[in-house]
């Protein structure tokens, strides 16, 4: 639900609110916050609250370590996980300098600059969000454990299925806090889970991710259970997959979908760093329905893009490589950036690869590009990337590449 900031100071009164968890997150995609009593929020809207930085991954250090939090007002939401007396909301943040210079590191206001690029240039970008998740039992301590919760399979059923109440309970969660979940299944690993979210924009689609993470991990953990979002938690079994589906509008020109795509698979390799973050990223490539080359197809499942059965406004292009250590923010600034050049620039659409690239024999395999086989080698390549460095500040650039060192 979308607020002004006269109508939330009122809600926060009416709604006997006592806390306001001022969220952002560190240029990996880390959620962050701080809490504020109700008292504080007018000087939270009209100054900002400030924070130590030094102590922010990626934020610099002791020298400029004051930065100023300010609440985007459009983003309240109730966590319904706290008491109904003295509630907690939350609020999105943008970030500045005291001065009131924008952040260079805040990569939610990266994404939003994109989507005004997108906007002057006469296009706006559609996102739907697929994370998925293994659900492990804990010790006697409480500490995580690699148990799977359960031995099910893809789409199984209870009683093998025992995620399927949790799952009941994080939609629910999520339809309290105004998010509509799409649809959840339990995935093909064992405790492997999968909740799929409707299209949305872009900044939305992506502040919803990052709330999905943290109702999974809350509601988890309420039921004596970790919720494991890494890309390849459990050796012998399918990874964990972030994919992003992405369409565009105005869609009269039935081609725009097939530039967007262009677009992304000319610059992938360059982009593979932000989508991909840790060195576990790569554990998880060329298995298990996660792609290893860069390729494209309808429907087919083996293939870094795909177009899935869906026409009208559900026509849609899914890129299966990011896992969800991604920064959305990030992730889906690049995508569109990556689209805009290819709606711009019109490069030649590859051909699809309509075979089954894990049953495919090294001598075909050989005519595709492979992604970065690991975090070193796609930091490289990002360092090196024009594109990159048009897009991406150069002080989180760094932060990435210095991380693969």
């Amino acid at each position: 639900m979308k607020y002004s900031k006269e109508e939330i100071i009122q809600y926060v009164k009416e709604e006997d609110v006592k806390f306001i968890r001022l969220a952002f997150c560190d240029v990996f995609g880390r959620q962050k916050n701080v809490s504020i009593m109700a008292e504080e929020l007018p000087r939270a809207f009209e100054y900002g609250i400030a924070f130590d930085a030094s102590a922010i991954t990626g934020f610099g250090d002791e020298t400029k370590c004051d930065l100023l939090l300010h609440p985007d007002a459009e983003t309240l939401m109730p966590l319904p996980w706290r008491p109904e007396h003295g509630r907690v909301v939350r609020m999105f943040c943008s970030i500045s300098y005291p001065d009131g210079t924008p952040f260079e590191c805040d990569t939610r206001s990266l994404l939003k600059k994109a989507m005004d690029e997108a906007k002057k240039a006469g296009y706006e970008f559609m996102f739907g969000a697929e994370q998925e998740f293994y659900l492990f039992l804990l010790d006697e301590y409480g500490k995580p454990t690699q148990v799977p919760y359960d031995e099910a399979g893809y789409m199984d059923i209870a009683p093998e299925d025992r995620g399927e109440n949790i799952r009941r309970e994080i939609c629910l969660t999520l339809e309290q806090m105004g998010i509509r979940p799409e649809s959840s299944h339990h995935e093909e690993g064992p405790g492997q889970n999968e909740i799929d979210f409707r299209y949305s924009d872009a900044i939305t689609a992506a502040d919803n991710a990052m709330t999905f993470q943290t109702v999974v991990k809350t509601v988890a953990h309420r039921n004596g259970l970790c919720a494991d979002f890494s890309a390849k938690p459990l050796d012998n079994e399918p990874g964990n997959g972030f994919h992003i589906n992405i369409s565009v509008r105005p869609d009269e020109n039935p081609n725009n979908l097939y530039y967007v795509i262009a677009g992304i698979l000319e610059k992938i390799e360059e982009m593979t760093a932000f989508f991909n973050p840790n060195e576990n990223s790569y554990k998880r490539f060329g298995h298990n329905k996660a792609p290893g080359f860069i390729t494209w197809s309808n429907e087919n499942r083996s293939q870094l893009i795909r177009i899935p059965a869906a026409i009208g406004e559900y026509h849609r292009a899914e890129l299966r490589s990011p896992d969800p250590a991604a920064n959305p923010y990030l992730a889906f600034t690049l995508m569109i950036y990556a689209g805009l050049y290819g709606l711009q620039t019109k490069p030649d659409m590859p051909d699809a690869a309509n075979i089954n690239l894990y049953k495919a024999d090294p001598v075909t395999l050989a005519k595709f590009r492979k992604l970065p086989e690991d975090l070193n080698s796609a930091c490289k390549i990002a360092a090196e990337s024009e594109f990159i460095k048009a897009y991406v500040p150069a002080p989180v650039l760094d932060i990435y590449c210095k991380q693969s060192n």
